[in-house]
């Protein structure tokens, strides 16, 4: 891939798996927040599924749409657009009932200093959202946030693992799951709350980050020395097929890549693919922010694209000169401040 329109065709590429739960999603699928890092290539992925499987089910993007051009990028695809800021109320009860909703609003960077923010968007509005489509099945984009650090060895958190997250983000988080929850438990809607650990697309991520770093001979923090990656686009298979896995109350599903991958290991990966020496400083804890994915690889199998895969890729990427996204992970950060 050396092209935005190769990698946009790989993100949104269905498979086989998905084009066959395709035929069993009943209804049209509602995006919120669909104007965000992975919203574009789920709505296009879902809509190339959808003709795949024969159906004709329509995906709604709902989103303020405050980045040039994606609002016309989705309708060129086929998605029908709704621009609207969902913290509007009267907005957000104007949005057609639809059977299908995958949640995907949120705040994370930039919340220290506008807490009160991050709350609104992580904590308050997901009642409201709930509240609307109560005859809806949900499912609810979460975070790995919400767990403890994990020791390295364990394997990375379960989902019987009690959250326990570290700062206001991940706390924020927290109350969004939970808020859905008691909605979930009052009204018997059925939802998944689907936690993701580092998605990654050739423009931004953990490995872009890392690759970067060789490239320009910036030293690697490695305290922070190990995580879990998956690829975008496996991870939005995973959340539209987790339509069919709702339950009530929610069925907690933890997203991400089989591998505890080492930061260090990535990084030489990256030197020998860039031929550049990556250089490190600090040592690796002993703990990390680390999601275990058994479950979703039983109801769904495993990635189709390994860590290996989107090493080379991104370094292939690098080498090219290809655009980026200046949306960085901070996953180096181990006090919870984003």
């Amino acid at each position: 891939m050396d092209t935005i329109e190769a990698l946009e065709a790989k993100l949104a590429e269905p498979s086989a798996q998905l084009i066959e739960d395709m035929k069993s999603i009943e209804g049209d699928i509602m995006l919120l927040g669909v104007g965000g890092k992975m919203g574009p290539s789920l709505a296009r992925l879902a809509m190339n599924a959808i003709r795949a499987a024969g159906v004709q089910n329509r995906v709604i993007g709902v989103s303020r749409f405050s980045e040039a051009g994606v609002r016309e990028e989705l309708e060129a695809a086929g998605v029908e657009t709704i621009p609207c800021d969902l913290l509007n109320d009267e907005a957000l009860q104007a949005l057609p009932e639809t059977p299908n909703v995958i949640y995907m609003a949120g705040n994370k960077f930039g919340t220290t200093g506008r807490e009160w923010f991050t709350w609104a968007m992580n904590a308050y509005l997901p009642g409201r959202v709930a509240e609307k489509f109560r005859r809806s099945r949900i499912v609810v984009f979460s975070s790995g946030n919400v767990y403890p650090f994990t020791p390295v060895k364990s394997g990375g958190a379960t989902e019987a693992v009690q959250p326990n997250p570290v700062g206001e983000y991940g706390q924020s988080t927290l109350g969004r799951e939970r808020i859905f929850e008691y909605f979930s438990h009052k009204y018997e809607i059925p939802m998944v709350i689907y936690r993701l650990n580092y998605a990654i697309d050739l423009r931004y991520g953990v490995l872009l980050e890392l690759a970067k770093s060789v490239a320009a001979g910036k030293p690697i923090d490695v305290t922070m020395g190990h995580v879990n990656v998956i690829w975008q686009g496996d991870a939005n298979e995973i959340a539209i097929r987790s339509l069919l896995r709702c339950s009530a109350p929610p069925n907690v599903l933890n997203v991400t890549g089989p591998e505890t991958l080492s930061l260090r290991w990535a990084a030489q990966e990256f030197g020998r693919r860039l031929g550049a020496a990556p250089t490190f400083v600090g040592e690796e804890a002993p703990d990390a922010l680390l999601n275990n994915a058994a479950k979703s690889f039983q109801l769904f199998g495993y990635p189709k694209v390994s860590a290996l895969q989107m090493i080379d890729w991104i370094a292939d990427w690098v080498k090219a000169g290809g655009a980026t996204w200046n949306k960085p992970t901070h996953f180096q950060e181990r006090e919870g401040k984003y």
